[in-house]
């Protein structure tokens, strides 16, 4: 074969690669929760095989739809009883499976709404907004037993479980509260700022002692995109038993991360950010999102992180403040005494 018939098939050879496989995104595509069930699930669940729920046997769901999305999808992952790990499918995902089950709730007397995937849209809409236009249907009364909106006696107990938590639980429904407040394209983080917001109503909008701008640049307070963020950082054993929240780690060498926010122009707290922190040393790294707290008459961020020794320590607080889908990252230096 001379050379330009071997370039020529070459050429053609890569040409018909490219079109024969398939891009990277199309390998893999997610299925509906009709698909899962099809593929998978209707093995047992359309005849009750072994124990399992009948899909259309509203009883027998009604026991399972109590517990919410997030237990139940858990069990299945898990496997339960006669049923094992992820159905008996190991390629399933953990969106997969919450769709399947959605799907045979919904068959089954139930009006879940089907997950989507999580994503962080361009513009996030206010927590205000959010709560306004939706969450304020039930909340604003105490519709159905749902916690009102300010009623901190009634938030915090729900608050205790931790905020993630909290969140997921409004994302696949609880109770008489369908699966993301019966709003389907509200992203995770827009139903913790309206969590937020209801959380902190009545106390946020209060301005807080005017703060004048540092002379200077302090370590432990930073100005970064009109937000003032102020770093506090307190061992454990100094915290009084009405100043700890949470749970509180045992043993030694833990200390409490607080951040603390606020509008560079009205000085009001900002209290419905998304806050995640990192605690690193030349050794380790820990991070966790930070829970709502509330002191000294506003509300902040807070976290316990384990800083033993005198290492020197850095200490990130990435923030994410609704209305943008810019990331705020502050980076504070320090050293345990």
């Amino acid at each position: 074969m001379n050379t330009s018939k071997l370039r020529a098939w070459s050429a053609f050879a890569t040409v018909a690669a490219a079109l024969l496989t398939p891009p990277a995104s199309a390998q893999r595509l997610e299925r509906s929760g009709s698909e899962v069930v099809s593929s998978t699930c209707a093995a047992c669940h359309v005849k009750g095989e072994q124990g399992a729920p009948r899909i259309g046997d509203e009883l027998a769901w009604a026991k399972r739809t109590s517990q919410g999305l997030t237990a139940l999808t858990e069990n299945a992952l898990k496997g339960i009883r006669n049923m094992p790990a992820h159905g008996g499918n190991a390629s399933l995902s953990d969106i997969e499976i919450e769709r399947a089950i959605t799907y045979m709730v919904n068959h089954s007397g139930g009006h879940w709404i089907e997950p989507l995937r999580e994503s962080t849209p361009a513009a996030v809409r206010s927590s205000e907004q959010i709560v306004q236009t939706q969450c304020a249907k039930c909340h604003q009364d105490g519709l159905n037993g749902a916690p009102k909106i300010g009623d901190r006696a009634a938030w915090a107990p729900r608050l205790k479980i931790g905020l993630d938590k909290l969140v997921k639980s409004a994302v696949h429904g609880h109770g008489a509260m369908p699966a993301r407040g019966g709003v389907t394209d509200l992203s995770d983080f827009e139903i913790q700022s309206a969590v937020v917001y209801m959380f902190n109503y009545g106390i946020a909008a209060l301005p807080t002692e005017p703060r004048a701008a540092p002379a200077a640049s302090t370590p432990n307070h930073q100005l970064i995109d009109g937000t003032e963020i102020y770093l506090g950082v307190v061992p454990v054993e100094a915290l009084s038993a009405s100043q700890r929240q949470g749970k509180v780690p045992s043993g030694k060498g833990y200390y409490h991360v607080n951040i603390s926010l606020f509008d560079a122009k009205t000085k009001f707290a900002i209290t419905d950010a998304q806050v995640k922190v990192k605690v690193a040393d030349p050794i380790g790294l820990e991070t966790k999102t930070l829970e709502v707290i509330s002191a000294n008459n506003t509300i902040s961020f807070g976290g316990y992180f384990r800083m033993s020794g005198l290492n020197p320590y850095t200490i990130t607080a990435q923030i994410q403040r609704p209305g943008t889908a810019r990331l705020i990252e502050a980076k504070f230096d320090y050293q345990p005494r």
